[in-house]
């Protein structure tokens, strides 16, 4: 639910506003209500509104003044601004600041529904954005993840797509899409990477294949002697014997 909060220094404005809406029809409740800004400043942290009704004059702190000191403290609140005085300055000194609506008292039901309803739309907007950035801060948070604990466990040789969707709980097909989009890689591609990398290592000091294919995560010596060939260009044995020669 939206949640909304009512700050008018007029009891009866407050009460007209509050009983005049349906609220639930629109997916709001009203939290709470302020005679005044000081007031107002002291409570919305408790109430935690999403869109404020604010009169413009009330006394110790105006409409035009809270609403400059709650924006900066929640940039995301909408604010309606309510007034009794049809005056310029007040008009254009409100267009200044970033809120939804400017209506004239007395309320007029239809023009703060369809205020509302634009309120509705942008905490829609605003909170999709956030649940979007959320989850892409979580998917490369989790990516992060994933490559260091290939790096940390290639020489497990039941490591595969889906086992590794399961741990990290992703779909299979999502994660091998996501990977792929994200490290310029696919799963298997970077997982036999790190094999590899590991498995040169070794070759370089003169390791037997089968050692060398059991450490890296590949027990099966012809699949892993297909891979090594495959990433470096030459059989193990040709690798082995070149670096002898070269050392």
């Amino acid at each position: 639910m939206i949640r909304v909060m009512v700050i008018d220094d007029e009891p009866t404005a407050r009460k007209l506003l509050i009983s005049t809406i349906d609220w639930n029809s629109l997916g709001m409740e009203v939290v709470g209500e302020a005679s005044n800004g000081i007031e107002a400043i002291n409570v919305i942290d408790d109430m935690q509104p999403d869109i404020a009704f604010v009169d413009i004059s009330m006394p110790f702190m105006n409409g035009i003044d809270f609403t400059k000191l709650a924006i900066q403290r929640y940039p995301n609140l909408k604010i309606i601004i309510l007034t009794a005085f049809d005056d310029f300055e007040y008009a254009r000194e409100c267009i200044k600041l970033p809120v939804v609506e400017y209506l004239l008292k007395p309320i007029d039901e239809e023009e703060i529904v369809k205020a509302l309803k634009e309120a509705s739309e942008a905490i829609a907007t605003i909170k999709s954005n956030a649940s979007e950035e959320a989850e892409g801060e979580n998917e490369n948070v989790s990516l992060t993840k994933i490559t260091t604990y290939l790096k940390e466990n290639y020489t497990d040789s039941t490591i595969n797509l889906m086992s590794v969707s399961l741990k990290f709980g992703f779909n299979s097909s999502y994660l091998s899409r996501k990977f792929k989009q994200e490290t310029g890689k696919s799963f298997v591609e970077f997982l036999t990477e790190c094999r590899m990398e590991k498995a040169i290592e070794l070759a370089k000091n003169n390791m037997k294949m089968f050692f060398t294919a059991s450490e890296v995560g590949i027990p099966d010596p012809n699949y892993f002697g297909r891979c090594f060939k495959k990433y470096t260009g030459v059989s193990y044995s040709e690798y082995v014997a070149n670096n002898s020669k070269s050392g």
